[in-house]
């Protein structure tokens, strides 16, 4: 089996996982009281459960990068993290109901072309 079989998987495992919690971090945010450098802020934090599940989703995304870059050529894997702006993007849609222009959609495509090709 190919190194593209085995690292495309989990690359997109991987890519979800750093969505994901960034998609936890924007309603943890939501939830929060407006940004300041205060403890009153960090503090409310504390008590917001996307924040913590933000926390596990970006631990395992790093535990699994650990791998990932222990296993395979960097050259290889670090390119495929950018299958996470597809994600992210598809989550601004169907999470916070964004609009997304036609370019944007271009880049998204020119992304997961560029992805295939150095997958391969």
């Amino acid at each position: 089996m190919g190194t593209v079989y085995k690292i495309l998987p989990l690359a997109l495992v991987q890519s979800a996982l750093l969505a994901g919690g960034q998609v936890f971090l924007k309603f943890a945010m939501m939830r929060m009281k407006p940004f300041s450098w205060t403890w009153s802020f960090f503090g409310s934090a504390l008590t917001n459960w996307p924040f913590a599940a933000c926390g596990l989703c970006f631990l395992a995304a790093s535990l699994l990068w650990m791998y990932m870059v222990k296993v395979f050529p960097l050259s290889t894997a670090y390119p495929l993290v950018s299958l996470s702006y597809v994600f992210g993007m598809v989550a601004a849609i169907v999470f916070f109901h964004e609009d997304v222009s036609l370019t944007k959609w271009i880049g998204v495509g020119l992304i997961m072309v560029g992805c295939c090709l150095i997958a391969k």
